[in-house]
Parts: C-alpha cells; sequence; structure tokens
C-alpha cells in the first residue's frame, strides 16, 4: 500500500474547505461504524433474554464483528490501492445495512452472528478510508490531530447506542434498533455518494500501489523482521479494546444485573462515559508529547487502564462501576498517540503497511478480549466466581500483558 506521507500534501489537490467537507463525509460511515460496535452493551440484556444466550454467546457476538473488521482491513486496503476512497466505501458499506436489516429480523443466534459478520465486513473501511483520506489531502504534522477529531467525531455513533438506542429498545424492542440504524446507514453512504470525489490519482500510482492479495500479505507480514513490530502490534491489540468492550459490550449488563438499573438508566451512564470520550482523542491529539515522551504517556496510561478495569471487576459498588466508567471514557483516547508513534517509527516506503497493520491488530484485539471476557463470564460460576468480576478481571489482565510486552519488547528509537 502506498506510504500516506509520500502522497502529496493537501493544497496541492484541493481547498482545505473542500477536504473538509468531504472528511465529515467518510466520518458518516464511521459514526455509524462505532455506532454497529456498541450496540451489544444496551441491546445484550433483551437480546440474552429473547434469544437465550449465555455470556459467553454474547460476548462471541459482540466479537464476530470485530473480528470481521479486523480481518477485512488488508482486503480494504488493497480496494483503496485500486479503487480509491470513494469506490471502496461506496461499495462495502452496503453490506452493513444488509446485516443491520437481517440482525432485526433474526430469530435465532445463528441468523444473529450472520448479520453481525455482514456489518462488521461492511464497516471494515469506515475508518481505514478517514485515516488514509487525512494522510493524502492534510498536512502530515495534522496527522495524529485531525485523527483524534475523527475520532470524537465519531463517538456520536456512540451516543447513539446509549439512552436514545436504550429508550428505543424499551419503547418497542431491540428489533426497532437495528430498524434505526439501518436507515442510519443509508443516510450515511448517500452523503457519501453526494460528497466524496476525489481528485484522480495518476494510472501508474495506482498500478504501482495495487499489489495482489497474496503480496500485499506478504509485505504487511515482513514487517515483523523490523523488531519493534511485535511491541506495537500487541499493545495495539489492549488498547482500543479495553474501552470498547467495557463500553460496547459489559458496561450495560453489569449495570442491569449486578446493581438492577433499567435499561434506560444503563443508558444515561453510558451517554455519560461516551460523552467523556468524545473530547477525549482531540485533547490527546493536542497534547501528544512525541518521540519518547509520547512512549512513556502510553504505558502510563495503559497502567491506569488496567487498574481502572480491574477495580470495576473487584469492587462491585454501584457507584465505582459509574465513575470508573466515566473516567475511562476521559482517559480513552490515549489511544490515538499510537498513530504518532507508527508514523514516527516506520520509514516511508512501510508506512502505509504499518497502519494497515495496525489497524488490524487494533479490531482483532477487540474480538480476542470481547470472546475472552465472555468465556471468563461463563466459567466464572464453576469457580464460584461474579461472572462481570471474571470479564473484568481478564480485560485487565490483558491490558497490562500488551502493556508490559511494549515495554519489555524492543521499541522504534523516536
Amino acid at each position: 500500500m502506498p506510504s500516506p506521507s509520500a502522497l502529496p500534501p493537501a493544497t496541492t489537490l484541493m481547498p482545505l474547505r473542500q477536504a473538509w467537507a468531504m472528511l465529515l463525509a467518510l466520518a458518516c460511515a464511521f459514526t455509524l461504524s462505532q455506532a454497529f460496535r456498541t450496540v451489544a452493551a444496551i441491546m445484550g440484556p433483551p437480546l440474552a433474554s429473547q434469544l437465550q444466550l449465555s455470556p459467553q454467546q454474547l460476548g462471541l457476538w459482540a466479537a464476530a464483528f470485530h473480528f470481521a473488521f479486523g480481518v477485512m482491513q488488508l482486503v480494504m486496503g488493497i480496494s483503496l490501492d485500486l479503487f480509491g476512497v470513494r469506490r471502496t466505501i461506496l461499495a462495502a458499506f452496503p453490506m452493513a445495512i444488509a446485516g443491520a436489516v437481517l440482525s432485526s429480523q433474526a430469530d435465532s443466534y445463528a441468523m444473529l452472528m450472520l448479520g453481525q459478520m455482514l456489518i462488521g465486513t461492511g464497516c471494515a473501511p469506515a475508518f481505514l478510508v478517514c485515516t488514509v483520506f487525512i494522510a493524502r489531502h492534510f498536512r502530515a504534522d495534522r496527522f495524529t490531530a485531525v485523527s483524534g477529531l475523527v475520532l470524537s467525531i465519531g463517538s456520536i455513533g456512540l451516543l447513539a447506542t446509549a439512552t436514545p438506542l436504550a429508550w428505543l429498545i424499551e419503547a418497542s424492542s431491540w428489533r426497532w434498533g437495528f430498524g434505526a440504524l439501518t436507515l442510519a446507514g443509508v443516510l450515511a453512504w448517500a452523503v457519501i455518494w453526494w460528497q466524496v470525489h476525489e481528485p484522480a490519482q495518476p494510472a501508474t500510482t495506482q498500478a504501482a500501489g495495487a499489489p495482489s492479495p497474496l503480496a500485499a500479505l506478504r509485505e504487511l507480514f515482513s514487517l515483523f523482521r523490523l523488531p519493534h513490530t511485535l511491541g506495537l502490534v500487541a499493545y495495539a491489540a489492549v488498547a482500543y479494546a479495553g474501552f470498547i468492550t467495557v463500553r460496547g459490550l459489559w458496561l450495560g449488563p453489569l449495570l442491569v444485573e449486578r446493581h438492577g438499573f433499567s435499561l434506560v438508566q444503563s443508558g444515561h451512564v453510558a451517554l455519560t462515559m461516551t460523552l467523556a470520550s468524545m473530547v477525549s482523542p482531540t485533547i490527546f491529539g493536542r497534547l501528544d508529547p512525541g518521540g519518547a515522551r509520547r512512549v512513556k504517556w502510553l504505558l502510563v496510561f495503559a497502567l491506569i487502564a488496567a487498574l481502572v478495569v480491574g477495580t470495576m471487576g473487584l469492587l462491585q459498588l454501584a457507584w465505582v462501576d459509574v465513575a470508573l466508567a466515566v473516567t475511562y471514557g476521559l482517559l480513552s483516547g490515549y489511544g490515538v498517540l499510537q498513530y504518532g508513534y507508527v508514523r514516527d517509527a516506520y520509514p516511508e516506503a512501510v508506512r502505509g503497511r504499518a497502519l494497515s497493520l495496525f489497524t488490524m491488530a487494533m479490531f482483532l484485539g477487540i474480538s480476542l478480549m470481547q470472546w475472552a471476557s465472555g468465556l471468563a463470564a461463563s466459567l466464572a460460576p464453576l469457580a464460584g466466581v461474579e461472572p462481570f468480576s471474571a470479564a473484568l478481571l481478564t480485560m485487565s489482565a490483558m491490558l497490562m500483558l500488551g502493556a508490559l510486552a511494549f515495554w519489555k519488547l524492543p521499541r522504534a528509537a523516536i
């Protein structure tokens, strides 16, 4: 894949106002992607009740989105090389819409899983097209800050799956929740079709940047020859996964089943946590210290996140769970610092591949954490442990292991 930094700056391609209009349109799909990835927190209790799902099945269902999303990153990266931002997102996103329609009609766990896999596949390019567009049309020194802003905008999707979704489900059913997301998905696709028209890339550039799938896979995994790649992948696999697994999977069931909250009350907590998380990426993007200090920040905030999640697992108090959930939202933006690290850690010739590998690791890591925490919750009663404690402590351990690997394994000299 082409190196983002090797592409011309925005000012040589299009006016900055036009670039922002296109980026905001692309962010509509990312916003829906964020909504789809977090529906489990509010839909979980009614789904588990109606379809008789175990915690492990619930975790596996939530993980299916991220598994499909992560696996498809390589395919979407090749599509971006061959067909560009516009055609890639317009071709892929209808699968998410179809998956939402299928999920709204699901009467079995298998049908629900199929719908979730389709949604994850359709949403796979949603953030990747944003990062590629930013790399092509914004100055290199604005990459982290603009990426952080897009993450903050995407949090509107998390807002939608908090109180609004809880209210809709209590007033109707979880099926109407998928119906509302289907309609929003159609509108997002239409906005992209209307607004996003990138300047054509020269044919020679497209041909040079479009490897075969097998060659692209070899190029991607060739990055592991660089000693600092393994530590980055280990960290990327857990950093964002911790926040999404709390907000997108366990928060609603925990508040409803552990503390007796109503679905709307748990939605209020999810809403507050999301509002906190909306400002976080932009703040961390602007405060990015760069260099060795950025690495220290990544390690420290990963440790704090692990302690927050672990405390939620150990102290079964309503006010503690609510306060720590909101605190985690405030801290969640530290993950955006990884984008700056990737840019600084890899030479221009492989930076595009490094961003693809990082994105793949991030979302496959979410899938792994959601599956592992769901398995821990299902096995916990056999050991006399509360399911949510087991799930959260498992997550805390994974966060610590990822940070430990990043600390102890070789890191880039930046």
